[in-house]
């Protein structure tokens, strides 16, 4: 029997992170200075000479602070989670929540959902969109270059091994690959969640997904997209699509291109005037998570010595 269909939930305790940051200070529009700052951005601040890579201590968790010529990031060692990027000279692309739970996810950046996504098939009181966020991961390898750097996280769970390989520079790709050797094929699904920080999501919209088949979470039917997607007022969309899409965002003058792979599914989330537990309602208007999915609706099969890969790449376009 598949191990993860075997296995007993066992109690997994989480804990928090901190971050300071010191970026480059950019030019601040008045709808900047109502945003609030990026929290990791605090690392950023100090005049002391900081390593590429150093370990901090963060609402009680480990985060591994990255200070390179071409960017800026943090990541949180449970879940591997990227929580903060920034290229140089740029504002910060991902949103991070303020305040964090003591025991649990960290909603922000893009959280690794897996081996499952979503609620589990047939285990009610499993955690929501899987183990993978909720547990400390290994840093098995980080090197800079002049382009700047490149990261691999592993996981190993029973017969199970996901690994995340990261380049960040002046673009970010995500790379998360699964593999496992249990006796039987295993049902499973996973997502690369990133939330994209925005400057008002009343102002923002998404191109690339005109066509698009999918099916609307909030009105429970299909739906199939016709031109650009604004997301004010909530959405909770699931596309047939994989490849390109271009994020707008004139207020803050930038787009850009977000290219789930060759996942099956495109997400697209926000939850609208709906309460964010653990957000202020202020925070969730900087946001728009746009991710990878594949086997989101229904998940699918993978044999023992399979390995299957999960890609997202972001960059600024010309």
């Amino acid at each position: 029997m598949c191990a993860l269909r075997a296995a007993c939930w066992l109690p997994v305790f989480f804990i928090g992170l901190p971050l300071y940051f010191s970026g480059t200070r950019l030019a601040m529009t008045s709808h900047d200075a109502q945003l609030p700052e990026h929290p990791l951005q605090r690392f950023f601040r100090s005049l002391r000479a900081r390593p590429t890579f150093e370990w901090e201590r963060y609402q009680l968790r480990d985060v591994l602070v990255i200070d390179h010529p071409q960017c800026q990031a943090v990541f949180s060692r449970q879940g591997a989670q990227l929580l903060h990027f920034q290229p140089h000279g740029q504002k910060p692309w991902l949103w991070c929540a303020a305040q964090w739970p003591q025991v649990g996810a960290i909603r922000g950046g893009v959280p690794v959902c897996w081996p499952w996504y979503g609620r589990h098939p047939g285990e009610s009181g499993w955690p929501a969109h899987g183990w993978g966020r909720l547990l400390d991961w290994k840093l098995i390898d980080s090197r800079e270059s002049e382009e700047g750097v490149s990261l691999h996280w592993r996981l190993q769970l029973w017969d199970w091994q996901v690994d995340l390989h990261a380049e960040l520079g002046q673009g970010m790709e995500l790379r998360l690959s699964t593999s496992h050797e249990d006796s039987e094929p295993c049902h499973f699904s996973h997502a690369l969640h990133a939330y994209w920080r925005i400057s008002d999501v009343a102002e923002v919209a998404l191109e690339g997904l005109d066509g698009a088949q999918g099916y609307d979470e909030l009105s429970r039917q299909a739906c199939q997209q016709q031109g650009e997607l604004r997301v004010v007022g909530g959405c909770q969309r699931v596309f047939e699509h994989a490849g390109a899409l271009q994020l707008q965002d004139p207020t803050w003058q930038r787009k850009l291109n977000i290219d789930t792979g060759d996942s099956t599914n495109t997400v697209v989330w926000h939850p609208g005037s709906r309460p964010l537990l653990g957000v202020c309602g202020s925070e969730t208007t900087g946001f728009v998570r746009v991710e990878a999915a594949s086997g989101s609706g229904d998940a699918f099969s993978l044999n023992p010595g399979e390995q299957v890969q999960l890609k997202l790449q972001a960059s600024l376009a010309g």
